[in-house]
C-alpha cells in the first residue's frame, strides 16, 4: 500500500482484502491481524475505520448493494421498455450478489450465519432502497399502459419480496448451485411476476398470433 493513500482508499483496500480473507478463510476464522496483514497496515489502522470484524464485513455487504444499486440505476435508465428494464433489474439483482459471494464456497453457510441480526438489520434498508429504483420504472410503464397495479412501491416491494428467495441471505452455497442454473431459475421467477404486472392490452397476443 502506497504511504499516500488517502482514508478513503484504506477503507476501501480493507474491504477488497475482507473479500478475500472470507474467500480464503470464512468468516471465523479471519482475524482483525489476518486483515492488517493482507491491506500491509497495523492492525490499529483497521479499527480507526471498523469498530470490530463484524463490522468490516457488514460495511463489504453494504458496498456490493450499493454497487448493484448503481448497476439498477444504470439499466433503468437505459432504453427498451419499462417490461424489458424491470425483467433485466430483477434478474441482474439476483445475479450480481451471486457473482459477489459464489467464491466464498463452503464459508458463506457461515458468515451468513454468524452475521445474520446485523444483516437483517441492513437488508431493510438495502430493501427499501432497490424497491425505490424499481418503483420508478413500474411508474413509467403504469404511464404507458405497460403495467397495471395499485401503488409503485408496494408492487416494488412484491417483486423484490418474490425475488428475495434465490439470493444468497436465503439460500447456502450448495443451494444456490451454478450460474447458468441459477440465472435460468431467475428468469423463469420473474417472466412469471411480470405476466401478473401487465396490462390486460399489454398482454395481447403478439401479431404472429401465437399465445
Amino acid at each position: 500500500m502506497r504511504a499516500t493513500a488517502t482514508r478513503d482508499e484504506i477503507r476501501e483496500l480493507i474491504l477488497d482484502a475482507a473479500d478475500r480473507l472470507l474467500a480464503r478463510y470464512g468468516y471465523k476464522k479471519m482475524t482483525m491481524d489476518d486483515l492488517a496483514q493482507e491491506v500491509g497496515i497495523g492492525k490499529g489502522t483497521i479499527y480507526l475505520h471498523f469498530p470490530s470484524k463484524e463490522e468490516v464485513v457488514l460495511s463489504h455487504v453494504d458496498r456490493i448493494v450499493e454497487r448493484l444499486k448503481g448497476e439498477l440505476l444504470k439499466i433503468a435508465g437505459g432504453g427498451g421498455t419499462p417490461e424489458a428494464r424491470l425483467r433485466r433489474m430483477l434478474v441482474a439483482r439476483v445475479m450480481y450478489r451471486f457473482d459477489s459471494v459464489q467464491h466464498y464456497t463452503e464459508s458463506l453457510n457461515d458468515l451468513l450465519a454468524a452475521l445474520r441480526p446485523g444483516l437483517l438489520a441492513r437488508r431493510r434498508r438495502h430493501f427499501d432502497e432497490e424497491s425505490e429504483v424499481l418503483a420508478e420504472v413500474l411508474r413509467e410503464g403504469r404511464r404507458g399502459g405497460d403495467f397495471s397495479y395499485r401503488e409503485a412501491r408496494a408492487a416494488a416491494r412484491t417483486l423484490l419480496t418474490a425475488t428475495n428467495a434465490l439470493l444468497p441471505y436465503s439460500l447456502s452455497a450448495r443451494e444456490l448451485g451454478g450460474r447458468a442454473e441459477l440465472e435460468a431459475e431467475a428468469t423463469r421467477v420473474v417472466d412469471m411476476l411480470l405476466t401478473g404486472l401487465l396490462a390486460r392490452g399489454a398482454q395481447a397476443p403478439k401479431a404472429n398470433g401465437l399465445e
